[in-house]
């Protein structure tokens, strides 16, 4: 036979079989023979020759179904969203997806939805469906992530960070000046009474200076630790007894804040009260808004009680706004109204002028003024870019200011009363100014909205070091808040002294929390250079400051000496 004859006959019984081939395969398609996907598995190693050619097979999705009703598709990956009824309520209990209990013709899993449990099936890539061994089907057991949502409160701002809201350099400098500039603010004059005038600058300008740097130095810690929060770093470094320190001066700190509010409550709604209505100390029942006892127990429980039993401290967010104008009023007030006070109501300042012996205790009310350190962290973290080359603008920025408006309150109130300043300058005044009287009014509700946010610091301190790993108790909430209430009520009825409240926590407290805990951290952390200096030396002032204007703290208050105080 001749060669090109040849050819034609092999070409001619190749394409025979081609087409007889694809007609087995339509008549296959038209009874629903075992479709298969059209994703084939693609073997890892491949074999040492080529396998025989497989003809190609069609999708399952082009075979029409059985009972001539529309397929539901499903995904290359074989998942499939089952709409019926039987399996809707097969699964409704548990959220999970659950397996047939048998395969019949009709059904849309087939044996490529199924694993063999038998290890030989990875040897054997080629047999994908074999008859021994046990075979389990794929994607079962499987929680939806919608039924994991939809029992739990979904809160973007917990896991994404850059879901929290951020600040500006401007929104940053306003919230730590806000921390700065507080109710210490008004006992300036008294810590100028207590150093002397000049030694009173000085201490202030140094003191800023040091806050501004263990301000900064906390950040540092929290890097070197990697904690977020001031309390992680100091249980990271010293353990249970840095958890226990720093609890107990957080907590000494925001307590004695709310006495020292309750006190400034006392001295200033009675004296607004009475220049508003002269004759209202002859009315009956209500003379008692002219009491001073009375209207802290009034107001305290009235107002401050029902706010400090918020879960959320974001609900008393619009008091940051009330509390800097507030300071803003008063500094203007004693500035301007210093001149025009008669000299009856003036003070010496012979012997005032350069130290005097309240030396250490002026030390305390100004560092209980200065103390923000239990926000520094939050602040830093709230900056849209938190480098601290931003938080030391920041920082500067704020203490620098705050120093401003302390240094022109204390120079005002101090040269105009001299060493008859009270640990509440607005107590120097008489009470028919009406600038005075809108000061004292802006201050005293100030301390109405801004006491609940120090019970809520004395209340988180407690919860986290008593139940740390237990979920909010609503019995446990309302105790912690009324015992806080009521105790820091309890003892501002029993002192009218503002100026002793800020010597004692300053004293203690404050000190821990700007001079001694910061550095020590530090010295802990870092590895032994020059830049121990500094810090030895500022936690060495912090413990002699602490131990000194404690004992002289104490000693003042059981002698009764300090000057007279508006208790009445």
């Amino acid at each position: 036979m001749p060669k090109d004859d040849s050819l034609h006959v092999r070409k001619a019984e190749r394409n025979g079989e081609l087409d007889e081939e694809a007609r087995s395969l339509l008549s296959g398609s038209s009874n629903g023979d075992n479709p298969d996907d059209d994703h084939p598995v693609v073997d890892d190693d491949p074999p040492s020759r080529a396998p025989p050619r497989q003809p190609h097979r069609q999708s399952s999705i082009s075979y029409p179904p059985p009972n001539g009703s529309p397929r539901t598709p499903r995904t290359s990956n074989r998942v499939r969203f089952e709409l019926d009824d039987r399996l809707e309520s097969d699964s409704q209990a548990n959220g999970h997806a659950q397996a047939p209990s048998h395969r019949d013709s009709s059904d849309w899993m087939e044996d490529e939805d199924y694993l063999a449990s038998n290890n030989s099936a990875s040897a054997n890539r080629g047999d994908r469906r074999m008859s021994t061994g046990q075979r389990a089907p794929l994607l079962t057991d499987i929680e939806a992530p919608s039924v994991t949502l939809a029992s739990e409160d979904f809160n973007a701002e917990d896991l994404l960070e850059s879901a929290r809201p951020k600040s500006g350099m401007r929104n940053a400098f306003m919230n730590m000046a806000n921390s700065i500039i507080g109710a210490g603010i008004i006992g300036q004059p008294y810590a100028f009474r207590q150093a002397g005038l000049v030694m009173g600058i000085i201490l202030l300008i140094s003191l800023t200076i040091t806050v501004d740097w263990t301000i900064r130095l906390i950040v540092i810690n929290s890097k070197l630790s990697g904690a977020n929060s001031f309390q992680a770093t100091m249980e990271y470094c010293f353990g249970k007894s840095g958890l226990i320190a720093i609890s107990v001066a957080q907590w000494a700190f925001a307590f004695g804040g709310m006495i020292a509010f309750c006190i400034i409550v006392g001295d200033t709604i009675p004296h607004v009260m009475t220049a508003l209505f002269p004759s209202l100390p002859d009315v009956p029942f209500l003379w008692l808004l002219t009491d001073r006892r009375a209207v802290i127990i009034i107001f305290i429980l009235g107002v401050s009680y029902p706010l400090s039993l918020y879960r959320d401290i974001a609900k008393l967010a619009k008091a940051s706004t009330l509390a800097l104008i507030s300071m803003l009023v008063i500094i203007v007030t004693v500035i301007s109204q210093g001149v025009r006070i008669p000299a009856d109501l003036r003070g010496q300042l012979k012997g005032s002028l350069l130290v005097n012996d309240g030396f250490f205790q002026a030390i305390g009310v100004i560092s209980f003024a200065f103390v923000c350190h239990h926000n520094s962290l939050l602040i830093y973290g709230s900056l849209k870019k938190p480098t601290m080359d931003r938080f030391a603008r920041v920082t500067h920025y704020s203490t620098g200011i705050s120093m401003v408006a302390c240094m022109a309150m204390a120079l005002a109130g101090f040269l105009t009363f001299g060493n008859k300043t009270q640990g509440n300058v607005l107590n120097n005044f008489p009470t028919d100014n009406i600038m005075v009287n809108i000061a004292r009014f802006c201050f005293g509700l100030n301390m109405l909205t801004t006491l609940p946010l120090e019970a809520f610091v004395c209340r988180e301190v407690m919860t986290n070091y008593w139940f740390p790993d237990e979920p909010w108790n609503p019995n446990r909430h309302l105790i912690f808040s009324t015992s806080l209430v009521l105790s820091a009520m309890m003892m501002s009825l029993l002192t009218c002294d503002l100026g002793a409240v800020f010597e004692l926590i300053g004293a203690t407290s404050a000190c821990a929390l700007a001079y001694i805990l910061p550095p020590l951290c530090y010295i802990k952390l870092s590895t032994r250079s020059w830049r121990w200096i500094p810090a030895v030396i500022c936690a060495a002032f912090g413990a002699v400051v602490m131990t000194i204007s404690l004992v002289q703290a104490v000693a003042k208050i059981i002698k009764n000496e300090g000057g007279t105080h508006m208790c009445r």
